[in-house]
């Protein structure tokens, strides 16, 4: 066997690899564009909601560690209150674009 033969490209299968990946980007594409929109934000919401618990949560822990003196690091709580307060800052103005978006679809008039 010739090295030769391991490294030659048959044009037609260069062709036939770049077809299926240009469907496969442009599959992706449509799936993209039917996720945008209300249903899309409804996830991200949902998502949100759910992180959001787990980081109070873990800021209530960290307190209560701070509070019995189980942390030496005063760092680990000040992050935590940092993911929390951020993460409701995050919630707080989705919840908003989404009372926004409802209130705009209920004033429309049919």
């Amino acid at each position: 066997m010739d090295i030769t033969s391991l490294f030659s490209v048959n044009s037609a299968d260069l062709v036939e690899t770049a077809n299926k990946a240009t469907a496969s980007i442009t599959n992706l594409r449509g799936q993209e564009e039917k996720k945008q929109g209300f249903e899309s934000l409804l996830d991200t919401a949902i998502k949100n909601i759910n992180l959001t618990n787990s980081y109070i949560s873990d800021r209530e822990d960290m307190e209560l560690k701070w509070a019995m003196g189980e942390v030496d690091n005063p760092h680990d709580l000040t992050i935590a209150l940092s993911k929390a307060s951020q993460a409701i800052s995050y919630t707080t103005a989705i919840r908003d674009r989404l009372l926004e978006a409802y209130r705009e679809i209920m004033q429309m008039q049919i």
